[in-house]
């Protein structure tokens, strides 16, 4: 099938796709001095350019020849500048499908180059080589790359396992899928419509989706807050802070009035530090803040997790060392946090959830600005039972309690 394709040329929405030509090694290799195109896809580090050349020369003109791959230069369809590359990457001529991938330069983002030629290329290769369906996958955490493809049409589908992990990233990926009859017809005058070029649907600028993408695409920000004693930052977790959160965390305190896993080991708190916060925010699922005291040691941990059913809404969890309760660290952190969350993610609410009988939890989301709202009858499962416990709730309009808290 592939074999007896000829490499196209594609004009669409103010671009052209084109083969790779040997001329092109010089700004491909200018391209992928990037950081993000060398941490998020599976170019060599250090780009050399011997690297260019071989793709533009052998690598390209090969996949074409082979039937394997169909990549494209996407250009500026009036200057002929190069803006980045995008095509299919591999080719099941069996089952008829192929995996779409892409970059795009530096000096060329924020014009939706990538979604317009992942469109593009979407509609030559249902529509010329007959395939019927594409594949998109990305390391978790690249939500760049998951924001094109949600533009471009992509329903992204799961995680799974990546075969290639990037050296310096996490051994799983998001997974998505293309039908023929997810992409809309151009428009009379040739172009992809609104929607490829991001103007339209639930990722585009603007939208939650899009809000978000740019918050956790980024690295977790560190947030601080005034206390009594002086200045405590919210931070992520680090290696030096895990003895200190074994010792929190089998305090029999904490495991009255939390879940953390009892008897807790050293094992729990690695897993807690390196594997579930930085999947947390990878995901885009919120954040897990360790509680520095002054002197930038732990005092405790905050986490802020978005609701899977509701968008506009999240809650909160916490827990404070021992050595540091009382010193009002838990609710200005608190309200760092819900500060920094309600712009950041959009956010219209934030709710608490203590056990009957916290009063500690519930003194710190009062100083914070929470509102109590109620008791939720056995409201969540603890250890075997189900619990009453206090509801409360933060909403922006509670500005002035939880602002004044954190400042």
């Amino acid at each position: 099938m592939m074999a007896d394709v000829t490499p196209p040329e594609i004009t669409e929405d103010g671009l052209l796709l084109r083969p790779w030509e040997p001329a092109d090694a010089d700004v491909v290799h200018r391209a992928c001095q990037d950081p993000d195109i060398q941490r998020w896809t599976t170019v060599p580090s250090p780009y050399l350019p011997e690297h260019a050349k071989g793709f533009v020369t052998e690598m390209a003109p090969a996949a074409w020849a082979n039937g394997t791959g169909a990549p494209f230069a996407v250009c500026d369809a009036t200057t002929g500048e190069v803006l980045g590359s995008c095509g299919l990457v591999s080719i099941n001529q069996t089952l008829r499908t192929g995996e779409v991938g892409y970059w795009t330069a530096p000096w060329a983002r924020g014009r939706a180059v990538a979604v317009v030629a992942t469109r593009a290329v979407a509609r030559w290769a249902f529509r010329e080589l007959g395939l019927r369906r594409l594949i998109w996958q990305a390391e978790v955490g690249n939500h760049a790359s998951r924001l094109v493809a949600l533009r471009a049409g992509f329903r992204i589908d799961g995680e799974l396992r990546l075969a290639q992990p990037h050296p310096r990233g996490t051994a799983d990926g998001w997974v998505g899928s293309l039908l023929p009859t997810d992409l809309p017809d151009p428009d009379e005058h040739g172009n992809g419509g609104v929607e490829p070029t991001g103007k339209g649907g639930p990722a585009a600028p603007g939208s939650l989706v899009a809000l978000r993408a740019a918050v956790f695409g980024r690295t977790q920000p560190m947030l601080f807050a005034n206390a009594a004693d002086g200045e405590i930052r919210l931070r992520r977790p680090e290696e030096r802070d895990l003895d200190a959160i074994v010792t929190a965390c089998r305090d029999p305190e904490t495991v009255r009035w939390t879940t953390v896993p009892d008897p807790y080991q050293r094992s729990d708190a690695e897993f807690y530090a390196h594997e579930y916060a930085t999947g947390r925010w990878a995901r885009g699922q919120g954040a897990v803040f360790v509680i520095a005291d002054p002197d930038d040691n732990f005092a405790g941990t905050l986490e802020l997790r978005l609701s899977a059913a509701d968008p506009g809404v999240a809650d909160v969890g916490y827990l404070v060392a021992p050595h540091a309760r009382g010193r009002g660290y838990c609710s200005r952190g608190l309200a760092a946090v819900c500060a920094w969350a309600f712009p950041s993610l959009g956010l219209w609410r934030i709710e608490w959830r203590a056990h009957l009988g916290n009063d500690a939890s519930r003194r710190a989301a009062e100083k914070a600005g929470f509102t109590m709202e109620g008791v939720a009858r056995q409201g969540i499962p603890h250890r075997g039972a189900r619990v009453d416990v206090w509801v409360g709730a933060l909403l922006p309009s509670d500005d002035s309690a939880y602002r004044e808290a954190g400042s």
